[in-house]
């Protein structure tokens, strides 16, 4: 479990990925964007997560350009995730789609990518692209995201790696417990997307109470419970103090109880699409 900000994952592979980042889904180009970015690194967070839909990879790029050079901090010490958007799931066209990414963000490898949605027919011929980017170490780890247990064993079946992380809708209203115990097995790191369920879950009234029980924010608690499921996750903010407050998780710790109060929340409810039914 990490401890800190910076503490990381291990991913089957060996790379380490950090705990917790900076999401920046339906954040558009332009300067709130780079400063968000900046403001992240400059508070200690190290990784980004984009995507070739969310349209915002050059703003990404820039932010990142501008905290390395402000902070002293290297390319490598960031870990840089982004993904490759349904219309470009193939095999040539994912290669494209990549550098496409690349050359927005300005950078010379990824440190993760992902694909997007699991396409029925088209995600196979995805993955075959991104073993070949990684194989020529062009990426520095692969994945999938939204796929459900029957998509990443579809993947599996005849893959010669399989996905590293498993990025998904992932909250107290959607706990996914069963996805959550296969990716354990099978050694694949599950990233909550959405962590917050885009606000929703900021009144609950159990959750609230939490808050006041441990004298935290409910964001606090949720991404807290995340964590202690060993759930990477990426909450979304483009406000400074917002930013701060969601890293500021490593100075209290959920019982066992209280986890579980969390746990009962569950309804399989989602403010996303369903992977197994979704028509872009």
């Amino acid at each position: 479990m990490i401890t800190h900000l910076q503490d990381t994952v291990t991913l089957h592979n060996g790379i380490q990925m950090p705990g917790l980042g900076l999401g920046v889904f339906k954040v558009e180009e332009g300067p709130t964007l780079v400063q968000a970015v900046i403001t992240a690194i400059q508070h200690g967070y190290r990784s980004i997560d984009t995507a070739a839909i969310y349209a915002n990879e050059e703003s990404v790029g820039e932010g990142i350009r501008q905290a390395l050079a402000a902070t002293g901090l290297k390319r490598e010490d960031l870990f840089i995730t982004s993904k490759v958007w349904n219309a470009d799931l193939g095999y040539e066209a994912t290669l494209a789609a990549y550098e496409t990414s690349l050359q927005k963000l300005g950078l010379d490898y990824l440190d993760l990518y992902l694909i997007h949605w699991p396409v029925q027919g088209k995600y196979k011929e995805a993955w075959r692209a991104l073993e070949a980017l990684y194989a020529q170490g062009r990426v520095k780890a692969i994945g999938v995201s939204n796929f459900q247990i029957h998509h990443l064993q579809d993947v599996m079946s005849d893959a010669t790696i399989k996905p590293m992380v498993n990025q998904v809708e992932f909250h107290p209203r959607l706990t996914q417990k069963e996805l959550l115990q296969f990716t354990k097995e099978h050694g694949i790191q599950l990233e909550a997307w959405s962590p917050l369920m885009q606000g929703e879950l900021l009144d609950n009234p159990e959750l609230k109470d939490l808050a006041a029980k441990y004298n935290k924010s409910v964001a606090q608690i949720i991404l807290r419970w995340d964590v202690q499921h060993g759930v990477v996750t990426i909450p979304k903010s483009i406000k400074e103090h917002r930013i701060i407050e969601n890293a500021a998780l490593f100075d209290f710790e959920l019982s066992q109880d209280d986890m579980d109060r969390i746990d009962a929340l569950n309804q399989n409810l989602r403010v996303g699409p369903d992977p197994d039914n979704f028509d872009f």
